[in-house]
Parts: C-alpha cells; sequence; structure tokens
C-alpha cells in the first residue's frame, strides 16, 4: 500500500503527506558540490565577532544569533536586542541596559516593529539601529492594541508605550536584570509573507519552468518567509542561497556572466527568490539531467537543492555514472525510498519530505 501511494504522489508530483519535521539544526548546502571552506570562514568570522560583543552584555547563556527561521537583532551597544521567531510568530524586545532601560526598550520596539521590507537596510552582524525607511517589513503582520497595522513613527511610539506599561515582564540573569515584551503577530502572519513574495515566485516560475508550489515549498522550508535569514553555511535570503556554488552557478550559467552574486544581491527578495528558482533550473536541466522519470528527477532536484547533487547520487552508488544507472532503474517510490532512508545526510533526508509536504499544501491551497 506505501508503494502505491507513493508512486502516486511521485507520479502527480504533488508529494506525500507525511508531516514535515523540525527545522532547527538544518544548515545545508544548495549547491552542486559542497560549500567552500572559505565561504564557512566568512560567514563563521562574523558570527563569532557578534557572539563575543553580545555574550559580554547578555551571558554565555543568554546569548541568542540568528538563524533561518529566526532572526536577531543587537542594538544599543548588543544591550538591548529584537528576536523574531518566524516559525512561531513570536518577536521578543528585550534589554538588559541599566541605563534608561525603558528609554532602550522602546526605542528598539519602534524600530522592530517598522523594521524596512528589504533586508539591505539591516545590519544584522553590528550594533547599528536600524534605518526606518520604505514599507515596513512587519506591516499587516503586526498590529497595535487597538488592531490596527503598525505604518507610521507615531503609532509605532504609542504602541510601543502600551506595551511597556502593560506587557513589561522582567527576569534576573546573571550579567543582571533583563527586562522585555513579547509581541504575537497575527494568526496568518505566514499568508502575510507569503503574499508580499507571491508575485515574485509566479514570475520566476514561468522564466524557469519551475512549478510555483515547489518554490513555495522550498522558501517556506529554507526560511519561513524571512527575507533576513543567514546560516552558518553563509547561505542568504528567502531560499537560502550560497553566493560561491548555487549563486556562481547561476551566474556562470544561466546568466552568462562572471563571479557570484553579493550576499547585498541575494537579499534582495526579488533576486533571491530569480536565483534559488535558477538553480533548481540548473539540476534539472544540467546535473540531473539524465535522470529519465520525470517523478524521480523531481526527487531527485529537490534533494540536491538540500544535500547536492553528489550526495543524490551517492545513495545510489559511489561511482557517479554507476549510480546513475542504479537510479534510472528504480520506480518513483523507489527513488523517494532510497532518498528519503539511505541519503548520506540525515538532514537532506527529512529535507525531501518536508519539501513535499509542503509542496502538496500549495496544491490544496493551504500555502
Amino acid at each position: 500500500m506505501k508503494k502505491t501511494v507513493l508512486f502516486l504522489c511521485a507520479a502527480l508530483m504533488t508529494g506525500c503527506s507525511i508531516p514535515p519535521q523540525s527545522n532547527d539544526h538544518h544548515t545545508p548546502p544548495i549547491a552542486g558540490e559542497p560549500i567552500s571552506d572559505s565561504n564557512k570562514k566568512a560567514i563563521a568570522a562574523l558570527f563569532s565577532l557578534l557572539a563575543k560583543e553580545a555574550k559580554k552584555q547578555w551571558g554565555e547563556d543568554e546569548y541568542i544569533e540568528s538563524s533561518k527561521h529566526r532572526y536577531v537583532k543587537y542594538l544599543d551597544g548588543y544591550q538591548t536586542r529584537a528576536h523574531i521567531d518566524f516559525d512561531a510568530g513570536k518577536i521578543y524586545v528585550s534589554t538588559v541596559s541599566q541605563h534608561k532601560p525603558m528609554e532602550k526598550l522602546h526605542k528598539a520596539i519602534v524600530q522592530t516593529v517598522l523594521m524596512p521590507a528589504d533586508p539591505k537596510d539591516v545590519e544584522q552582524f553590528t550594533d547599528k539601529d536600524i534605518q526606518l525607511k520604505g514599507k515596513p517589513f512587519f506591516l499587516g503582520q503586526v498590529v497595535d492594541q487597538e488592531g490596527k497595522s503598525i505604518e507610521w513613527e507615531w503609532r509605532a511610539n504609542r504602541f510601543a508605550a502600551y506595551m511597556i506599561e502593560n506587557k513589561l515582564q522582567s527576569k534576573t540573569i546573571k550579567k543582571g536584570n533583563a527586562y522585555y515584551v513579547q509581541i504575537d503577530m497575527v494568526k496568518d502572519h505566514l499568508a502575510q509573507r507569503e503574499y508580499q513574495y507571491a508575485h515574485l515566485v509566479r514570475d520566476a516560475s514561468k522564466r524557469y519552468d519551475i512549478p510555483e508550489g515547489l518554490i513555495y515549498a522550498v522558501i517556506k522550508t529554507e526560511s519561513s518567509f524571512n527575507p533576513y535569514a543567514v546560516s552558518h553555511a553563509g547561505a542568504y535570503g528567502l531560499m537560502q542561497v550560497i553566493p560561491k556554488t548555487a549563486g556562481a552557478d547561476v551566474f556562470n550559467l544561466v546568466k552568462k556572466k562572471p563571479g557570484m552574486p553579493t550576499k547585498e544581491y541575494l537579499f534582495d527578495p526579488a533576486n533571491n527568490i530569480d536565483t534559488g528558482a535558477a538553480y533548481l533550473y540548473i539540476l534539472k536541466t544540467r546535473y540531473l539531467r539524465d535522470v529519465t522519470n520525470p517523478s524521480s528527477r523531481h526527487f531527485s532536484m529537490i534533494s540536491a537543492y538540500n544535500g547536492g547533487t553528489g550526495g543524490v547520487l551517492a545513495t545510489f552508488h559511489p561511482d557517479r555514472k554507476k549510480a546513475m544507472v542504479t537510479l534510472n532503474k528504480k520506480s518513483p517510490s523507489q527513488v523517494y525510498d532510497a532518498l528519503t532512508t539511505k541519503h548520506p545526510k540525515d538532514e537532506a533526508r527529512r529535507y525531501l519530505q518536508k519539501v513535499l509536504y509542503f509542496q502538496k499544501d500549495f496544491k490544496e491551497g493551504k500555502i
């Protein structure tokens, strides 16, 4: 029975209703080959510097850093921070400042709810203020005490004052007292973010002949529609593109230009979605073009987006040519089984399940 269901899922390319597992500790590369050590070292240096400065103020136990599904911005000499949990739909604004802490907290709340929609305007690895310009990213995702969207500074200031007066919490940490407020996003916060990028997904789908549902599913799996997403692997933005691997492939093979995209380029949602979709196109038409069954190719390209083409082929045989022969001898359901149970990387096994699950949700109108 299981084989029959998987085969039907494969034939329809809609994915199977296997519940996705947690996204925690999921930091995979998306290129055809392993990510470069220099790229890892560069991003590791940024995280290390941030951790060093923030831990001076918060201590080891209270330090939090950004990830693919979580955005953390430190302010005010690293004494104040905004922590956004995109999966849970929660925003925590906190301060350990002992000098005018309520003023620091008020300012941080305003900057957070009015954070610009363009990630290039927010410096994650410094304590610089957030520059308030353009349309706020959280417009529609966060409402004030009157249920109104927060678009202007006067409303944000009034909301910050309300939160501090009515919702202020505190706790004792090793470094002293911490004051914080919790801001709940609206129930359909994920749908609100999806809507922001619908036209970009649609255009990329047409441009590269990649199903809209697949692009949506990859974005949801990679970042929960967090355009500020950054990983320790050096992947940026909504579709978690690594500049020196997938980004370089897209520049060289699709855009026909040398070099690789900058992180600023990839933090632009339009560029990021275009690059991610273009890389799926490369996987489909170049790296995995010899996979004869369309459904098997679909499964393989999803797995390769996460763990590389080499990881897909290694699932079937150490020798790449023999691996392709072995893969093509298997039915789509057997390919699915292999990639979700025998792939060399455990996170890649879960990844295929998650993406197919979310792709099915899209087809059924749930995403």
